[in-house]
């Protein structure tokens, strides 16, 4: 798995270019910082910086495989400095709480290395927010990227007031697509618009539009999101970010629709969609119930029940998430979405 993948991922862009279950006690933490509302951007990459490589969640399997991750990050331009404990494990984590915490920490610290990627998700990435100093960490902001479990950490800076992106891990296989996104956002400090791709439909006649729009119209506001399980697990916690006049972005994968319908619901009753700008939902990769039948209501159903009485602009279908193509997001940026045409505009860069 990890040689094939990453050999298509060397391809490509080569082509274009945790210890014991036990928390500290919360009394003893501080809080991160209630979300500024001017966010800080943290500095833009060039060619021969220092990428530093973290694993805050599962670990990587050998040292093959961070040969393989080295041989991503050079194929960027980049210099890669592997944490100590990527291939650590406790469990399914790189290695204690504390011990991946400390290698964040010392990424975050040194003053050569000019920004942050994730090798990997899994589980783990909450259980170290307790023991980050976001307020540190927006004294002196560095560029932070990953997905899926590390929504945690990007929700979490985005509280602090601090960018990141919202985009592939060290690991993933990078399309050129994927490496593009995340060159323009992290290298140039360019704002595109993503817009829903077209796909040949069986019964179209040719190309059609893949965007399912839930509620038409246009609307701006700070992107906030990620993946929705990871999300709604960080209800009720200090570390998740305003959601007033938000545009929420958020993607899935392997959870079958009643579940989407629960977690969805979770946000609903805790009052936070009641107060977004507009909604994006990406992609929701194998979100079927294998046992379900036609009884079940469909995933694009259960969006349309949640989304389209909202009020707002919401629609589905950028790719986000756990798919090839995968665009970068910027956790915490001014955006302007088009429902009716599947589009997502940035109107300000992640980095400096």
């Amino acid at each position: 798995m990890m040689n094939g993948s990453a050999f298509t991922r060397r391809a490509a862009l080569m082509g274009i270019g945790g210890g014991a279950l036990a928390f500290p006690a919360l009394r003893a933490l501080a809080a991160p910082p209630a979300q500024a509302r001017d966010m800080v951007r943290p500095p833009r990459l060039r060619n021969g910086d220092v990428l530093g490589l973290v694993a805050p969640a599962g670990f990587v399997a050998d040292r093959f495989g961070l040969d393989e991750i080295g041989a991503t990050v050079r194929a960027m331009g980049l210099e890669p400095r592997f944490a100590p404990h990527l291939t650590a494990r406790e469990g399914y984590l790189a290695g204690s709480d504390a011990a991946r915490a400390g290698d964040l920490k010392v990424m975050f610290a040194d003053e050569g290395v000019r920004a942050i990627m994730a090798v990997r998700g899994g589980w783990g990435s909450a259980r170290l927010l307790p023991l980050l100093d976001f307020a540190a960490i927006r004294k002196s902001p560095k560029l932070f990227t990953g997905f899926s479990d590390n929504t945690a950490l990007c929700l979490a800076l985005a509280r602090a007031g601090v960018v990141s992106i919202h985009g592939p891990t060290a690991a993933t296989s990078w399309s050129p697509a994927s490496w593009e996104s995340f060159r323009q956002l992290a290298f140039e400090g360019a704002m595109p618009t993503y817009a829903v791709p077209s796909y040949a439909g069986p019964n179209l006649g040719g190309r059609g539009p893949a965007v399912r729009t839930f509620r038409g119209g246009k609307a701006r506001g700070r992107l906030i999101g990620g993946n929705l399980a990871v999300l709604s697990a960080l209800v009720g916690t200090p570390y998740l970010p305003d959601f007033d006049g938000a545009i929420l972005f958020l993607e899935e994968t392997n959870e079958a629709e009643y579940r989407i319908d629960r977690m969805l619901t979770q946000l609903a009753l805790a009052g936070l969609l009641e107060r977004l700008a507009g909604v994006v939902f990406g992609q929701c990769t194998h979100c079927e119930n294998p046992d379900g039948g036609f009884s079940n209501f469909t995933v694009y159903e259960v969006l349309d029940q949640r989304f389209a009485s909202l009020g707002v602009p919401a629609f589905q279908g950028l790719m986000i998430g756990h798919v090839g193509g995968q665009i970068s997001v910027p956790e915490g940026a001014m955006a302007e979405i088009d429902a009716d045409a599947g589009t997502l505009r940035l109107l300000e860069p992640a980095v400096s």
